[in-house]
């Protein structure tokens, strides 16, 4: 296998995160290093598809939300963000995650390059590389070993920029990609913000150690808790980014985190609920195993042989409330903004409300969720 460092047409220059195409450092908008007492806070598009982003992202931006970003579910998760640079020309905008390997680098190169000219310069390409069953049965792509595809993909990107950005030839030869012809009639040419920041998903050592060593932001699964973050997330992070002589700072650390919150018991109740079945769910997938075996929580055989089932109500049975309370967060929202900011303040630069936001829980108001924000600004 060829040394990553040494692929023919990425120098280092190219490959190295919070820098730019001349090795210079980056601000932390797109690298550099984040300040570590400031966390930014994410709204993420519900499931409603391209005519709801234009609104969704206005509302985002009136409530202080920091970010709008997009998950890969049932819509493409490129589309609303150009709806929403145009709406809400404040925000950043990110995808989180987009699937990689579902797609050619060429095409997502293409789709950042936009979006980046589009949102002068506020986009972030999130990236993951999904489980083996749904990228070979769901996308109908082949399937490689994960992480040192996800290294060349991120390597084969920048490359892909840089030729644009710079004008000179395009030759990536790597054992996953090969990029050898750019022609003017297919290239877009410069932008004035063409050094676009890569995060990408991890649960593992592995992407998450390349993170470290390569990206510019890990997107942490919704699947964590504090204990996973300290004592598997943070070191493999700050091994990937001594690997590669940078700080740790220069990675940012985003997550969605599961939030349970009502006006009344039964609201709360009933959210708490709903989180059970979705941690249930993913913790049913063994790739999202590790979390549950650092903890001790033998349920992950039992939870997936119900979900071969279809036993959905069953499955979050198992999910007790040990297992709720280290995953999510749980708070009427006169405090809920301060439990997150108490858990997550020193761990997390950019946080988002997973299964809870504006319009999605019930007697939760906007001014609720302003609230919130700013109280995890404070």
């Amino acid at each position: 296998m060829r040394n990553p460092e040494t692929l023919e047409g990425v120098g280092i220059q190219c490959q190295t995160a919070g820098r730019d195409f001349n090795g210079e450092v980056l601000g932390s908008a797109a690298g550099g290093r984040y300040d570590r007492e400031t966390v930014r806070v994410d709204y993420y598009l519900p499931p409603l598809g391209l005519p709801a982003a234009g609104d969704h992202a206005r509302r985002a931006r009136t409530l202080g939300f920091d970010g709008f970003f997009t998950a890969e579910t049932n819509h493409d998760p490129f589309l609303p963000l150009a709806v929403a640079a145009e709406a809400a020309p404040s925000l950043q905008l990110g995808t989180g995650i987009a699937v990689a390997f579902a797609r050619s680098p060429m095409v997502v190169a293409h789709a950042a390059w936009d979006l980046a000219a589009a949102s002068q310069g506020k986009f972030i390409l999130g990236l993951g590389t999904q489980v083996r069953a749904h990228i070979t049965h769901r996308f109908s792509m082949p399937w490689a070993p994960p992480g040192p595809r996800m290294r060349e993909y991120v390597q084969a990107l920048r490359a892909i920029w840089k030729a644009w950005q710079e004008g000179g030839p395009l030759r990536f030869k790597g054992d996953h990609y090969r990029f050898l012809l750019m022609t003017p009639f297919f290239d877009p040419g410069p932008i004035d913000h063409p050094r676009i920041p890569v995060f990408i998903a991890a649960v593992g050592p592995y992407l998450t150690r390349l993170a470290g060593e390569m990206c510019e932001g890990l997107h942490v699964h919704p699947l964590h808790t504090v204990r996973y973050l300290d004592e598997v997330t943070r070191p493999a992070l700050q091994e990937g980014a001594r690997r590669a002589g940078r700080h740790p700072a220069e990675v940012a650390v985003a997550a969605a985190v599961f939030v349970a919150t009502g006006r009344t018991t039964d609201q709360i109740k009933s959210a708490r609920r709903a989180a059970r079945k979705q941690i249930a769910f993913y913790a049913s997938t063994p790739a999202y195993r590790p979390v549950l075996d650092l903890h001790g929580w033998e349920i992950g055989p039992d939870l997936s042989a119900l979900a071969l089932r279809r036993e959905w109500d069953a499955m979050a049975d198992l999910v007790d409330d040990q297992i709720l309370d280290e995953v999510a967060v749980t708070g009427p929202p006169e405090s809920l903004g301060e439990l997150l900011r108490e858990r997550y303040g020193k761990r997390l630069q950019r946080i988002a409300f997973y299964g809870a936001g504006p319009g999605v829980t019930p007697g939760i108001d906007d001014d609720d969720w302003a609230g919130i924000i700013g109280a995890i600004h404070s």
